[in-house]
């Protein structure tokens, strides 16, 4: 038994919090490391990593290692167990393909810790085996932005959401998976064992607080209703290109359409064309570090592939009507904000020109 904490009581012999892990094939390495180690942290004193406080269990459904969907591999891995051996089971998903998220016996075995009351957490992508076993009929689920199509295209008897980090709702928990795992952990740390080892957890981790759930993810969905492939893989490389911005005649190149073809298929989509998106695009990822982040504006118009700071500057306030600044200093009251992109506003060309290497039309 280890030395108490800060000449606190002797630390108890039994766990305060046990995890068992349901690893699915191919599961995302990011948010398991993050959830097991802010547990591991918190099991003991320092960086001991004895699971004197927490206990945790990694299962897969015949018990065999489990690969990443990088190719680490997690074991030695126990058979699905007991249920009831734990505080929490939580499933952290894999890679999505069109075969089913889970399999047989991984399916039966949810079902079975549903029926006995165990809470069930969703990581990443592990809420598809939660509603592909029927355990998420009518409740919210949190899911990435990246994966919000994913979703809705394929279920339709749950509530989506896009726009947090993780969602409790009831005995079921979701979250959207990278380091958003280390906030619910800390959550959950926090719950059973106090805020004292949620944040000495965090703290070694290097991360200053945990985040509340609601906390807006960095790219919420903007255009969920995109029906043509050329326009979702056009989206994709322009979420992929926020700091340095492709013009509309290299994304056309990129997907091997003509750039009349491409803003065609953009208007007729999105009623805009893609540079008009990109420019919206980067507005409202600006709008959303200068809420949720400390970074200077200079920092966030370069993130967002804007010119210089002025330029970004007068985008914003010509888009939401108040500067950077003042989005800032009342970000709590700026949350309307969201909505105040019409896509079929008329955009100016400036940042088709400067994608070109061009100089921009002068303003009256």
């Amino acid at each position: 038994m280890s030395e108490p904490m800060n000449n606190a009581a002797t630390q108890p012999s039994v766990e305060q919090l046990s995890v068992g892990f349901v690893l699915m094939p191919r599961f995302t390495l990011l948010p398991f490391a993050a959830f097991v180690d802010c547990l591991r942290l918190a099991a003991d004193e320092g960086d001991g990593s004895r699971p004197i406080r927490c206990g945790w269990t990694f299962m897969t459904s015949n018990g065999t290692s489990a690969t990443s969907s990088c190719s680490a591999t997690i074991g030695p891995c126990e058979p699905l167990s007991e249920p009831t051996r734990f505080d929490y089971l939580v499933v952290v998903g894999g890679l999505l393909s069109e075969a089913p998220a889970a399999d047989a016996k991984t399916v039966e075995y949810l079902q079975r810790a549903a029926a006995q009351g165990v809470p069930l957490v969703g990581l990443c992508t592990g809420p598809f085996a939660l509603i592909q076993a029927g355990l998420m009929h009518g409740r919210r689920c949190c899911v990435s932005w990246y994966h919000y199509r994913d979703l809705t295209n394929r279920l339709a008897d749950i509530i989506p959401v896009a726009d947090q980090l993780f969602v409790v709702d009831g005995n079921r928990i979701t979250c959207a998976g990278g380091t958003a795992a280390a906030d619910l952990a800390g959550w959950l740390v926090e719950r059973h064992m106090g805020r004292a080892w949620a944040q000495k957890s965090l703290h070694i981790m290097l991360i200053d607080r945990a985040r509340r759930g609601n906390t807006s993810q960095p790219q919420p969905p903007l255009y969920e209703e995109i029906g043509d492939n050329r326009v979702r893989r056009a989206v994709l490389l322009i979420e992929q290109h926020l700091g340095d911005p492709l013009n509309t005649e290299k994304i056309a190149r990129r997907l091997s359409v003509s750039r009349r073809q491409l803003e065609r298929a953009f208007r007729r989509e999105l009623g805009m064309s893609p540079h008009q998106f990109s420019r919206n695009f980067r507005l409202r990822y600006g709008l959303w570090l200068l809420q949720n982040t400390e970074r200077s504006i200079t920092d966030i118009s370069s993130e967002c592939g804007f010119a210089d700071t002025s330029h970004f500057s007068r985008q914003f306030h010509g888009q939401f009507g108040i500067p950077p600044t003042t989005a800032r200093d009342g970000a709590s009251r700026s949350r309307n904000l969201w909505g105040k992109i019409d896509p079929r506003d008329p955009a100016d060309d400036v940042f088709e020109c400067e994608s070109r290497g061009a100089t921009p039309p002068q303003k009256p």
